[in-house]
C-alpha cells in the first residue's frame, strides 16, 4: 500500500492527555465526510480543523510504500528510547492499516491516534483518542481519551458520557471566539467533573 502523507516531524504533543510529550507527528493527508468519500476542508465534517491535511507538499510529505516507517523512525532522536508516533489527519484510520502498524512496532514506536470515531481502528494501536463530530456517526466507543471540541452546533458532549473511555476531555474551538469558547468548556468542566480540559498549549506557548 502507498501511504499519502501531509507531513512528518518531531515536536510535542500540544493538546489532550499526552500534552507535553515529544512524539513524530504523521498527519495523513485525506479526510472522511459523513457520507465516506474524500472531500476537501470545506465540505469536511471537521470544516473547522486547524490541521493542514491537503495534499503531500509539507515536511517529509509524500506517497510513501513500506519505507514510511523508516522515514518515521530518522525523526526521532538518534539513541533516544520511548519512541511514540502521534497519527493525525484529516482522518487517519482511513490509511493506518495493520502492516503499517507492525513496521512501526518493530521499530519500538508506541503508536496512538486521534480519530473521528467514523472508522472502527485496527488492532495494535497503544493509544485511541476519539474527536467526535456533530453529524457524523460513530464507530468507536472505547478507548484511552475522548476529546470533544466545543462548542459544536448538534453535539452535546454528554452524549457520550456513557462510553468507554478512560478520560472524557472537552477542548476550546480555536478562532475568533477561543476566548469565549474556552469559557464555555471551563464552565462545563466544573459542571460535570467527568471531563477536563483540554488546552492547545503548543498555541499559548508558540511551538509547532
Amino acid at each position: 500500500m502507498s501511504y499519502a502523507v501531509k507531513e512528518i516531524f518531531y515536536t510535542l504533543q500540544g493538546e489532550g492527555a499526552q500534552t507535553g510529550r515529544p512524539a513524530v507527528f504523521l498527519p495523513l493527508c485525506r479526510v472522511q465526510s459523513v457520507a465516506g468519500p474524500r472531500v476537501d476542508r470545506a465540505r469536511a465534517v471537521c470544516s473547522f480543523c486547524d490541521t493542514d491535511f491537503v495534499g503531500t507538499d509539507g515536511t517529509n510529505g509524500g506517497r510513501y510504500p513500506e519505507t514510511l516507517a523508516d522515514r518515521i523512525a530518522a525523526q526521532w532522536p538518534e539513541g533516544a528510547p520511548a519512541r511514540f508516533v502521534l497519527c493525525t489527519g484529516g482522518e487517519p484510520l482511513l490509511q493506518l492499516d495493520p502492516s503499517l502498524i507492525a513496521r512501526l512496532h518493530d521499530r519500538g514506536f508506541e503508536i496512538a491516534v486521534e480519530t473521528n470515531g467514523t472508522i472502527p481502528p485496527p488492532p495494535g494501536l497503544d493509544w485511541v483518542c476519539g474527536s467526535p463530530k456533530a453529524g457524523a456517526g460513530l464507530a468507536v466507543e472505547r478507548g484511552d481519551e475522548l476529546k470533544i471540541v466545543v462548542p459544536q452546533e448538534g453535539l452535546d458532549p454528554l452524549a457520550f458520557s456513557h462510553l468507554a473511555f478512560r478520560r472524557f476531555s472537552v477542548q476550546p474551538m480555536d478562532g475568533p471566539d477561543r476566548a469565549r469558547n474556552t469559557e464555555i468548556a471551563m464552565a462545563f468542566c466544573r459542571a460535570h467533573p467527568q471531563w477536563q480540559l483540554s488546552l492547545q498549549t503548543h498555541k499559548l506557548v508558540g511551538f509547532r
